[in-house]
């Protein structure tokens, strides 16, 4: 199975072929390789039996060994006469059956309908040298001609480069007088061209064009192949254009880096499709770093399915860390795509074998090794996939990480983001079959046990006897990870969750085990709608939680909606939490200009503004306080120091962990106003 590259890179490719033609001069049709190279797709498309009509044969020996393959009745044409004396001169006591004739392709003498194929290799680009109006005109003059000389059924085959000017006529002008467009990337030539030269890194894919005339065609048929692969209808003639584009300029990103390393650069990222399909098999991201005493020259990194999403892999800065630990100067790092199937390990390194060594420094000829966190490709099992009016389609999963079981919560709007996750334990009871259970012990965001520090702390500060309840608000539920933990870890405290989307709440209790009670209900409402009425009506909070999502994209800030760090808002949060209460959010923003204005407005409503910047995320955990004495850094760092042992405490009474989940000292020393 071949797969069609795409990359997200953009490349000049005009000045790229005209670098390709100077550098090589005469030589360059050489790259259209030989009869050995291109023998699967003649034998598919010609037969022994056809009349052949070689188009500007020059000295090449590609009619010569058909001929000696059995294909007999062959005329050769070329406009000069040299060339064609040269051509008689050796064939005509070996190949006394084939024809040499000095002719003018755009202006051709024999008779209609005479020839069942026509072959063209680089004769079409060497004509076709420019987009020149005139240039055009003989063009035309040259495929009427061919169409003129073709029976009904007949083939142009032709071997060309396809310059986006010859792309561009060929599925414009072919379909229009009834011919049928087929477009094979043929990987054989390009196979023998990285071995014949092996010493130039400048490389340019090669491609089979078949054109099969017909009387008339209702519709256009346009087809386009990879190698031997089953082959790709398209209805719309851009499509096939883009595919062809496609190989094209993953050719030039291949070229690129074989060329120069990007070290110092950002990262490329290639993704990979099956012909057939429009979604992504794999992502390639390939970085370079400098070279080094103790670096080794490259490898490639296959991520197992379901661990994509990980910091270490799924962002830039984790992939870089992951380089430097490997010690390759340049690293491929491959994600496995979910709605996709993966067999082995050995199958995923064969399906990628010449992708990977296409991004091979130049001069790179050795085995190229491939790293992974296991043996195997790892395990993801779709357990639903749903659709919500609000945030659209989404997937309950379970990957195996780390010999962990995890259960998570995917919205494809966003898939390389964990909405929520659930460590799944199974249960053995005695008699019965196994079970699998949720562990409400384990929190997979980070930000998610700092919050937790933060109600901790919120539900001690007026009165911290355990048997006096406090109050918490968290809006914002999706799988209810949050709430679960903190409902089991803190039963002096009362949570409302408050749910926009009455399918989350549906996942929640199906899915992730949540379960409401006296102490722990959720209310499906418009987060800020309810912030309001609880104004309004007087209702207080000890601590509240925004950890909800932006469903716009777009925006430099994706958590929380900027709507929710409006004036009015927060005042009204203000109000709620009263003079002991605290507000914490969960800050998501790459923006540092909407950074800078979201912590600003936070401050201009409450008098102590605390943060902590998680290490390997872009989150950041804010924590607001109305009482005054928290506006130094020492008095949030004693205050959060003693409610982290506290946090540390209660999670090992009620047997959540075995260990504390809590480094308070760490935690505290990265506390900033």
């Amino acid at each position: 199975m071949n797969l069609l590259p795409k990359t997200r890179e953009e490349f000049a490719q005009t000045d790229y072929w005209n670098e390709f033609f100077k550098k090589r001069g005469e030589k360059a049709f050489e790259w259209y390789g030989e009869y050995l190279d291109l023998c699967d797709h003649i034998h598919k498309y010609i037969k022994p039996v056809d009349k052949i009509l070689m188009l500007g044969c020059g000295n090449s020996k590609l009619s010569m060994d058909m001929y000696d393959s059995g294909y007999r009745d062959i005329t050769n044409i070329d406009i000069s006469p040299v060339a064609v004396k040269k051509m008689l001169e050796q064939n005509s006591r070996t190949r006394p059956d084939m024809k040499f004739l000095q002719m003018d392709a755009t202006a051709m003498t024999f008779p209609d309908e005479s020839f069942s194929v026509a072959l063209d290799k680089g004769t079409l680009d060497a004509l076709f040298v420019d987009d020149a109006p005139e240039t055009k005109a003989v063009v035309e003059n040259y495929f009427k001609e061919i169409l003129r000389t073709m029976r009904n059924g007949g083939r142009y085959f032709c071997v060309s480069l396809l310059q986006e000017h010859i792309l561009n006529f060929l599925v414009e002008f072919l379909p229009r007088h009834n011919c049928m467009l087929r477009i094979v990337h043929c990987l054989g030539v390009e196979q023998a061209n990285k071995e014949k030269n092996a010493d130039d890194a400048m490389k340019l894919p090669v491609f089979v064009v078949i054109a099969t005339k017909f009387k008339s065609l209702p519709m256009p048929i346009l087809e386009f192949g990879l190698g031997n692969d089953k082959m790709q209808r398209f209805t719309e003639s851009s499509e096939l254009s883009n595919a062809v584009r496609s190989v094209q300029k993953a050719a030039l990103v291949f070229n690129g880096l074989a060329r120069s390393s990007i070290a110092g650069h950002d990262e490329v990222t290639l993704d990979l499709y099956r012909p057939s399909e429009n979604t992504p098999r794999y992502s390639i991201y390939i970085l370079d770093q400098a070279a080094a005493r103790g670096l080794n020259k490259y490898a490639a990194f296959i991520v197992p399915q379901g661990r994509e999403i990980e910091w270490l892999f799924g962002t830039p800065s984790g992939r870089k860390k992951l380089q430097a630990s490997a010690k390759f100067q340049r690293l491929a790092v491959v994600t496995l795509h979910r709605d996709q199937v993966y067999n082995t390990l050995e199958e995923v390194q064969a399906e990628l074998g010449d992708t990977v060594f296409s991004l091979a420094p130049y001069g790179h000829i050795k085995q190229i090794p491939y790293l992974s966190l296991g043996s195997d490709v790892g395990k993801r099992e779709t357990l639903i996939s749903g659709f919500s009016k609000i945030s659209g389609e989404f997937r309950i999963e379970e990957v195996e990480a780390g010999g962990k079981t995890l259960r998570r919560l995917i919205f494809l709007s966003n898939q390389f983001v964990v909405q929520s996750e659930a460590l799944v334990k199974t249960i053995k009871i005695k008699g019965k079959k196994e079970r699998k259970k949720i562990d409400f012990g384990y929190l997979a965001c980070q930000h998610h046990l700092y919050m937790s520090v933060g109600v901790q702390l919120a539900t001690t500060l007026q009165n911290p006897k355990k048997d006096v309840q406090k109050d918490v608000l968290v809006i914002g539920l999706g799988g209810g990870g949050l709430c679960s933990f903190l409902h089991a870890a803190l039963p002096q405290s009362r949570i409302t969750a408050v749910e926009i989307d009455p399918i989350m709440l549906e996942v929640a209790e199906q899915y992730f085990e949540l379960k409401q009670d006296k102490r722990f209900h959720v209310v499906i409402d418009d987060g800020l709608a309810f912030v309001e009425r609880c104004r309004n009506e007087d209702i207080h909070f000890d601590a509240v939680l925004f950890d909800v999502d932006s469903k716009d994209l777009s925006l430099g800030m994706s958590c929380p909606p900027q709507g929710f760090l409006a004036h009015d808002v927060l005042l009204h949060i203000k109000e709620i939490i009263g003079p002991k209460g605290l507000f914490m959010l969960n800050l998501v923003c790459r923006d540092e200009t909407l950074k800078t204005e979201a912590i600003a407005n936070l401050q201009k409503v409450f008098p102590a503004v605390c943060s902590y910047k998680l290490e390997e995320d872009i989150n950041e955990v804010v924590y607001c306080a109305n009482d005054e004495k928290y506006k130094t850094v020492e008095h949030w760092q004693k205050a959060m120091g003693t409610a982290g042992r506290g946090l540390n405490t209660t999670v090992k009474e009620h047997k959540l962990a075995s260990e504390d989940p809590l480094e308070v000292a760490e935690f505290l020393s990265e506390l900033k106003l």
